[in-house]
């Protein structure tokens, strides 16, 4: 069967799949933007229902993470519902959360430290759910690759970040004292207490804002392992680019969190922190060079600047309390090399400033001193301001964009647009450009070129890291 005919047939399995949950038709099946993964997501909608369609090849991880939705589900932490499932043929459905990300709340707050505190102080205080009540009575066996964050796990990060990240570099080292080093720190964060649920990938893009609560999604690595690693990927994540200073008033209240816990033992977890905000940090750099050099990802490569910022941060301020004397010389090396310079971000970030308007009113007028940028004409696209039970709502209201999102023609407009989008994105960062205009408008400005405006918007925020300013002209003189 040839990878067509392999798309086809999830495709068709998985729209089947919804149809038997819903009892209803199809009038909506999107795919969503990829990740790191081999995983295939699909926004699924019928006229009263909507969910996520799941396609994973790899079936030991999809029961694991069946497995861990329904164990999660059970111990009352919030998690996705699962709709429907047929491992037989890798597919499965589950809730559609929605799509405001807490790293999209980071990017749109990033001058309010105040903010994203609390914000991260309300998750924080899910984690004792987590990795505490969910690790009991919880069948490791089942989870995937490994039962257990052990030393096979570890070798495998530390692996991962000398071939994939290390070697690009050209820096020389020996590999035997590599091997030296990397055994003496696996001994090391092997002696923390490892009897915790590890949820292994939990960042900024994993936890979902919905409904006034905080969810959780993407734990199907999830194992047993030590508490100081989740929160080290919370805190030193490269995406969101924390402030020193949040970082620290964050630590000091997951110590406070944590304290109610009989077990938690407050020396013990610092002893060792660390140690593992070094690993998690090295597991993604060679997560970056892997995806991004690679498999040619634009969007991880565009995670090095800031993950090197971290490493630089690290480097400066820690003493850790094992010897690594080869892997800590290759890291300083890196910070001084050339390397580093092929990497910087932009002296001055891109801003995309998107605006939809009324041609009625004159396309809007640029004031970056650019000239202008692209305007996007969506006329020809069907209008639901012809329909009286319209009229009132806007392009950012459900009901106005469930009838956009069910029409094909809009879907192949957005997608053709974004392509191109992408294309000057992409090329204005390389040249250190700061800024790109981009409109759309239709007759009246309130519903067809809002609705443009946002769907672009939200997808640039979703694969970039860059400000992205939204203005609806007509709607702000109503």
């Amino acid at each position: 069967m040839n990878i067509q005919n392999t798309k086809n047939h999830y495709v068709e399995n998985l729209k089947e799949m919804f149809r038997k949950w819903s009892n209803e038709e199809i009038i909506s099946f999107v795919s969503l933007p990829e990740s790191g993964s081999i995983r295939k997501y699909f926004r699924i909608s019928s006229k009263t229902f909507r969910a996520i369609g799941a396609f994973n090849p790899d079936k030991r991880e999809n029961r694991a993470f069946l497995y861990l939705s329904r164990h999660l589900k059970n111990k009352g932490i919030h998690v996705p519902a699962l709709y429907a499932e047929d491992q037989e043929n890798n597919i499965y459905l589950i809730e559609d959360l929605g799509d405001t990300l807490l790293f999209n709340f980071v990017s749109d707050n990033r001058a309010d430290n105040e903010k994203i505190i609390k914000k991260y102080q309300s998750v924080i205080r899910e984690m004792p759910g987590i990795q505490v009540n969910a690790g009991r009575d919880l069948d490791y066996s089942i989870c995937y690759p490994r039962p257990e964050f052990d030393r096979q796990s570890m070798f495998w990060d530390l692996n991962y970040f000398k071939y994939y990240f290390l070697k690009l570099t050209g820096i020389r080292f020996d590999e035997q004292e590599m091997e030296d080093d990397f055994n003496r720190f696996t001994d090391f964060l092997l002696k923390a207490d490892k009897d915790f649920f590890l949820f292994r990938d939990f960042q900024s893009r994993n936890i979902i804002l919905h409904e006034n609560k905080i969810f959780f999604i993407d734990y199907q690595g999830g194992r047993k392992g030590a508490l100081q690693y989740d929160l080290a990927s919370l805190l030193f994540e490269a995406k969101t680019s924390l402030k020193p200073e949040v970082r620290a008033e964050l630590l000091d209240y997951y110590l406070e969190v944590f304290s109610r816990e009989a077990r938690f033992n407050q020396k013990e977890f610092l002893k060792y922190f660390d140690g593992y905000v070094l690993i998690r940090m090295l597991q993604a750099l060679g997560a970056y060079g892997f995806r991004g050099y690679f498999e040619r990802k634009h969007f991880f490569l565009q995670s090095i600047p800031s993950a090197l910022n971290n490493l630089d941060w690290f480097l400066k301020n820690i003493k850790l309390k094992v010897s690594i004397p080869q892997l800590w010389s290759c890291l300083e090396q890196i910070m001084e090399s050339d390397f580093i310079g092929e990497h910087e971000a932009p002296a001055e970030d891109l801003n995309v400033s998107i605006n939809s308007f009324s041609y009625k009113n004159g396309i809007p007028a640029d004031n970056s001193g650019n000239g202008g940028g692209y305007v996007f004409d969506c006329r020809a696209l069907p209008n639901p301001g012809r329909f009286e039970q319209y009229k009132t709502f806007t392009g950012k209201d459900d009901t106005v964009v469930k009838f956009m999102n069910e029409k094909p023609e809009v879907k192949h407009f957005i997608d053709n647009i974004y392509s191109v989008i992408d294309s000057s994105v992409r090329n204005y960062e390389s040249r250190n450009f700061s800024h790109l205009m981009i409109n759309f408008g239709c007759t009246g400005g309130q519903h067809r070129s809002v609705y443009c405006a946002e769907e672009i918007a939200h997808r640039i925020k979703q694969n970039y890291r860059i400000r992205v300013h939204i203005r609806h002209r007509e709607l702000e003189k109503s």
